[in-house]
């Protein structure tokens, strides 16, 4: 028995061992990546969802809003993050060193921080509302949608969408990719399948707000997915939300914040970036906007594939980064790059050919199609380099190295991309915003590939 095992409870579930520990390494990294991979595209799908009902008022205002509160909604992976992948990776590298008891507090204490953060988080929204307005770049012309949207989807929504996300990497942490993502992809779906009728005007005509509406019930579904789960599962899983199991442990709240802070910190430099690059782009229209907003929710489809792939193996590569089979995580490591980097080097190649015609599916008009479509291209270049930082900075957070981590997300957007935004929005009015993220992600993947080999060679010589 482990040291910190509770008696009457079964070390460690034999299949699960057996995925991390014997099942090949193709297998195993399809196992945990293919459920994480469709539950990103479905909630890229959800994103889209909302682009598209929105584009199909034909209305830039609508749009815009939608653009302009993304920040916002993107800010929610800060505490995602924290709480989500510092928990989840304290879990991983617990069960390879077959500590129980150190997985059931740490989900426990990821669970009730991530409650309590998501509900400041919404109170602080709710409270400054108006100059969160003025920070995201609304005007006149565009404050009332973007609040509308904001009402549901942050000062209603908060705690369900960061508790679905969180409860999502717990589930996934002990091997169970599979019920992460079904719990996951059934709140996505169901937002599809509201948005029409809250949105358009044969519905309940609420426009942007009515997107809103539908991902605040979305997420409370997909919670109760994981409730009614945990319930069904109790005394058969590590993943714990029980209070009496919130201890202040130093050492597990040290575990979790090694990784969660640096992620979190990297998710709101993410925001800053994207408040810059919006704030440039609304000093030129409201179509500019609009434009800009498609591009990136296109764009995000292979970035959540390459996304989905670096999260879907990190239990496995904390796993055996914890038990000491370092052959088995290199060779985890060397797979799923591999497949990542052919497939995304075809899908952005696909995007850049189709560019026109993927922007005009989400709106008519024939300058926001323009825009966008030039737009696209330029964010395309960054999808195959990125895929390799994903990569790296996921494999950092799987083993506990928030300093790398950390490293990457500075130097991604502070040092390498805010400042292209600036350069290349002087030399190419506009049109070169769309360009800086494939500067930075250039540095980023060849210093990746250049850490990743150290790490390796550190492991295999100690």
């Amino acid at each position: 028995m482990a040291p910190h095992e509770q008696p009457g409870r079964s070390a460690a579930d034999p299949r699960k061992v057996q995925l991390f520990e014997q099942t090949p390494i193709p297998r195993a990294v399809m196992t945990l990546a293919v459920p994480t991979i469709l539950s990103s595209l479905v909630m890229v799908l959800y994103n889209l969802a909302d682009t598209y009902f929105v584009g199909m008022l034909n209305d830039p205002i609508q749009n815009s809003a939608v653009t302009l509160a993304a920040p916002v909604l993107l800010a929610f992976n800060a505490v995602n993050n924290l709480f989500g992948v510092g928990s989840s990776s304290m879990m991983s590298r617990a069960l390879g060193r077959r500590d129980y008891e150190t997985v059931r507090r740490s989900s426990a204490f990821g669970f009730y921080c991530a409650l309590l953060s998501a509900g400041l988080f919404s109170l602080l929204y709710t409270v400054f509302r108006g100059s969160f307005l003025v920070i995201l770049g609304a005007d006149d012309t565009t404050a009332q949608a973007t609040a509308a949207y904001l009402l549901w989807t942050v000062s209603c929504g908060a705690v369900p969408s960061i508790l679905n996300v969180v409860l999502a990497y717990l589930v996934r942490a002990e091997g169970s990719s599979l019920h992460a993502s079904i719990g996951t992809m059934s709140g996505c779906l169901l937002n599809i399948a509201l948005d029409p009728f809250f949105i358009l005007p044969w519905g309940l005509n609420m426009g942007a707000a009515g997107a809103g509406l539908a991902t605040f019930l979305s997420n409370c579904a997909a919670c109760g997915y994981f409730f009614v789960l945990l319930f069904l599962k109790r005394g058969r899983t590590y993943v714990c939300v029980d209070p009496s199991k919130l201890r202040f442990d130093w050492d597990v709240i040290a575990g979790v914040c090694s990784v969660g802070i640096p992620a979190a910190i990297q998710n709101l430099l993410n925001v800053v970036g994207m408040t810059v690059l919006n704030n440039f782009t609304s000093s030129f229209s409201p179509d500019a906007v609009a434009a800009m907003g498609i591009a990136q929710k296109i764009q995000i489809v292979p970035v959540q594939i390459a996304m989905g792939f670096s999260q879907g193996i990190m239990p496995l590569v904390g796993y055996n980064y914890a038990s000491g089979d370092v052959k088995r995580m290199k060779k985890t490591i060397l797979f799923t790059g591999g497949i990542m980097a052919v497939f995304l080097v075809a899908v952005a190649g696909g995007c850049w050919a189709g560019a026109g015609w993927l922007s005009g599916l989400f709106m008519k008009k024939p300058s926001v199609v323009a825009y966008s479509a030039s737009f696209l291209r330029g964010l395309c270049l960054a999808i195959p380099p990125l895929c390799v930082d994903f990569l790296g900075v996921g494999v950092f957070q799987s083993c506990g190295l928030g300093r790398n981590a950390l490293l990457f997300a500075v130097l991604r957007k502070i040092v390498l991309e805010i400042p292209a935004l600036c350069v290349l929005n002087t030399l190419f009015p506009l049109y070169g915003l769309a360009y800086a993220q494939f500067c930075a992600e250039i540095v980023l993947a060849i210093a990746a590939v250049i850490v990743l080999r150290r790490l390796i060679r550190k492991l295999e010589s100690a």
